[in-house]
């Protein structure tokens, strides 16, 4: 990734990096992937949208923001474009998550679809969206509405357990609002609960299910399954079985849910991480030769190549 390369997206490709645990870097990841694309001359937006424990300003190196997707929330702004901060990265914008209500701090559906419909009209090439921690429906439904969903997770046994649920609370979300017929969405509904009656216990159990209702249905549900294909990045590997783990939740994901997930790549644990935090500012700026800043750039490179690829299709 190199500055030389011209930005060229018709529209804004939203990435959204969500994590089913919190502390596995998906901010560190949102961060330092959107300035290592500013970097290379794309025009982008990074957002916040952990309300209750935003920190995404400190990795970009602004302090104190002067607005907040909260103000959109509370509706005292309804404009997202003016609630963006300039960062000290050129090319690279904020929507910072501070100064939130602490007594309703997420959005309603309807106020988070109006925003991830603005988000899309942003006149830039990317736009990070970094989502909180957990299967929360709204860190769900904002993971879901990107062109590509990056899932960061650890190399250890909570991290994993918790990624498993995340796609699988995922999937389930998507399929619901895929599907036309009432009583085939009360289906998804009720198997969201993994003790159902039905005795629906992974996606593939769902699909079956589904065929036998409404055979119709049973083929939007299919069509539906083959495009939700989440993308993992196992952050702080440090050995050959870390760098594993990826490539045993894509085998685990299809064999046991027939959910095709794209290993995209890995972070190794680097103490460069640390300096940049305390610097409040990109590893990828602070330390750009590191190892794990090559290995994001890689990551980067790829979320670059298929944005070619969607605009080439499309």
């Amino acid at each position: 990734m190199t500055a030389s390369t011209p930005p060229h997206l018709p529209k804004a490709r939203l990435v959204a990096v969500g994590g089913g645990k919190g502390g596995v870097g998906k901010t560190f990841l949102s961060a330092n992937l959107a300035h290592t694309l500013a970097r290379a001359g794309y025009k982008v937006v990074a957002v916040d949208t952990d309300i209750e424990g935003p920190n995404l300003h400190t990795w970009l190196g602004v302090k104190a923001p002067r607005a907040s997707l909260a103000d959109f929330v509370s509706g005292r702004e309804s404009r997202v474009e003016n609630l963006l901060e300039e960062t000290p990265h050129h090319g690279l914008g904020l929507l910072a998550a501070t100064h939130g209500n602490l007594a309703a701090a997420q959005p309603s559906a309807a106020r988070r679809a109006e925003l991830l419909a603005a988000l899309r009209e942003l006149p830039c090439d990317f736009v990070f969206v970094d989502c909180g921690a957990g299967a929360h429906p709204a860190n769900i439904d904002y993971f879901l509405v990107g062109d590509e969903g990056l899932l960061v997770l650890h190399p250890e046994p909570t991290s994993v357990e918790n990624t498993y649920t995340f796609i699988r609370a995922a999937f389930y979300r998507r399929m619901q609002l895929a599907m036309q017929k009432h009583d085939v969405r009360e289906c998804v509904r009720e198997a969201m609960d993994q003790r159902n009656d039905r005795g629906i216990r992974t996606p593939l159990d769902l699909l079956r299910a589904v065929e036998e209702m409404d055979p119709e249905e049973g083929q939007r549900f299919a069509a539906t399954m083959k495009t939700f294909r989440p993308r993992v990045v196992v952050n702080e590997v440090a050995s050959t079985e870390d760098i594993k783990l990826g490539f045993s939740v894509r085998s685990v994901c299809r064999k046991f849910f027939g959910i095709e997930v794209d290993y995209v790549g890995y972070i190794n644990r680097d103490r460069a991480v640390r300096d940049a935090i305390l610097l409040r500012k990109p590893l990828t700026e602070v330390h750009p030769e590191s190892d794990a800043a090559v290995y994001l750039q890689r990551v980067a490179g790829k979320l670059v190549e298929a944005a070619r690829n969607a605009g080439s299709s499309a």
